[in-house]
């Protein structure tokens, strides 16, 4: 039997735009402009298009949330949405795979990439074993704010928003008017792409990651204190900012660099560049704002992956869904529930560190590119969730018959092709046998998901 959600209405619009915003802007845009560079072979041009399809793609998407979010509100928005749409196994399946991989991958690969500018403002490699220690303290702080005051994680949530936007409309509005007087803009933009580079395709495969995490954003739906209004609105207005800023801001770079120079600086080039711009004493400053900015982003994908087996357990299932759905008095929070995603975001800690990042297991560059658990977590996951978004696309065009032409037909539809899309640039980003590697892996974990589900209904 379904258990009532018993969470206090305590955020308001501010928190739920902050939500999608803060989540959205982190870390990516830093370390992902300097990938869909390379992998649109210099082109400024191809470049740009690929932050417009990945952000058309996920304002279509959160068109079709937000209609859900008028309609449904109970706790964990995308959980309540499949189980409306499709039915309760469903809605678990989702459930599960957001509670043990999507929420927890992000959170921890945010700890790790704060950590990592961490360890370059004070001198140190940046993916060295320091910065697992860093990402560790960390993901301890994050889920120790929001267990004992969530209303406290909250407020941070919408500073460090705050916050994280400065540099980058400071540097899209600056870098773009530099730019343009001395002609580099117009360069970049004419640069002609090396055809050895991965391509388009894959480019948008990777640059998901830096749009990623506002779906996590309905998990506080049946928090606000207007749902069916806030939701909506911070979906939209959510994604559209974040598409414009990111254009803004990767064209930008090109105000004192040019596209061979912005792909030499890595990932510093954030530093980079704003020292260029400002001055050098100004790329420290940059480079704690960014950190700010990481654990900002951190933060709401914490705050998203603790409450995740919550979300299930109310409705009866998962592991152990009666001492998961236990609210404790003091904080507020599903305790129990907490500890359980700090562990899933400790295990997928040690996944992005010592299996991808680094180690002797790790394939960025130097390892073993064969290795089971190897593929770059953070962007299959965010590839996966689309492919889990179709069904729910197909089946509103089939139930909804209450909803008029465009709401059932025509945004599902668009919704469906461009889920589909995403997963066909996964696929060709990534080949054919680290896919299936991923797969198995995938499989493996939703079976013993599909078990707990069985086990609950056996209890009831």
């Amino acid at each position: 039997m379904k258990k009532e959600n018993s969470m206090e209405k305590r955020y308001g619009f501010p928190t739920a735009l902050s939500m999608v915003i803060g989540i959205v802007i982190g870390s990516g845009i830093f370390f992902k402009a300097v990938k869909l560079l390379k992998l649109t072979g210099g082109s400024m041009r191809d470049a740009l298009l690929v932050i417009g399809i990945v952000g058309a793609i996920c304002i279509i998407c959160s068109l079709f949330f937000a209609k859900m979010g008028r309609e449904y509100v109970h706790c964990n928005g995308l959980v309540d949405y499949a189980e409306a749409i499709i039915g309760e196994k469903y809605a678990y399946f989702i459930g599960w795979f957001t509670a043990i991989f999507y929420n927890p991958i992000i959170g921890s690969t945010l700890c790790y990439i704060g950590a990592s500018y961490v360890s370059l403002l004070m001198g140190k490699e940046m993916y060295g074993y320091n910065t697992l220690g860093f990402a560790i303290l960390f993901l301890i702080m994050l889920s120790v704010l929001n267990m004992i005051s969530p209303k406290l994680a909250g407020k941070f949530q919408v500073s460090t928003t705050v916050i994280k936007c400065i540099p980058l409309v400071l540097m899209a509005i600056v870098g773009i008017f530099i730019g343009i007087r001395n002609g580099n803009c117009a360069a970049a933009l004419s640069h002609v792409a090396d055809n050895a580079a991965g391509g388009i395709l894959p480019g948008v495969c990777a640059f998901a990651f830096s749009y990623e995490g506002w779906i996590a954003s309905t998990t506080i739906n049946s928090e606000l204190k207007n749902s069916k209004r806030d939701l909506p609105l911070a979906l939209i207005i959510g994604c559209i900012f974040c598409t414009v800023l990111y254009m803004a801001y990767v064209m930008s770079m090109s105000a004192t660099l040019s596209v061979e120079e912005i792909v030499a600086a890595g990932d510093q080039l954030p530093m980079v560049a704003f020292s260029n711009v400002f001055g050098s004493a100004f790329s420290t400053i940059i480079l704690v704002l960014i950190i700010i900015s990481c654990l900002g982003t951190a933060n709401g994908m914490v705050l998203c992956s603790m409450r995740s087996i919550y979300g299930l357990a109310i409705r009866g299932l998962g592991p152990d869904p009666e001492a998961m759905a236990d609210i404790d008095k003091d904080t507020g929070m599903p305790l129990k529930s907490s500890i359980f995603g700090l562990a899933m975001m400790g295990f997928w800690l040690f996944q992005t560190a010592v299996l991808f990042f680094q180690g002797p297991l790790a394939f960025n560059g130097t390892g073993n590119p064969e290795w089971l658990l190897a593929w770059e977590a953070d962007e299959i996951c965010i590839i996966t969730l689309y492919a889990l978004y179709v069904p729910m696309f197909i089946m509103t065009m089939i139930r909804k018959k209450n909803y008029n032409f465009f709401d059932r037909f025509i945004l599902p539809f668009l919704a469906a092709i461009s889920s589909l899309f995403m997963c066909y640039c996964c696929y060709v980003s990534y080949g054919f046998k680290q896919v299936v590697y991923y797969l198995v892996f995938f499989g493996i974990v939703m079976a013993i998901g599909m078990y707990y589900m069985n086990s609950s209904k056996r209890q009831k």
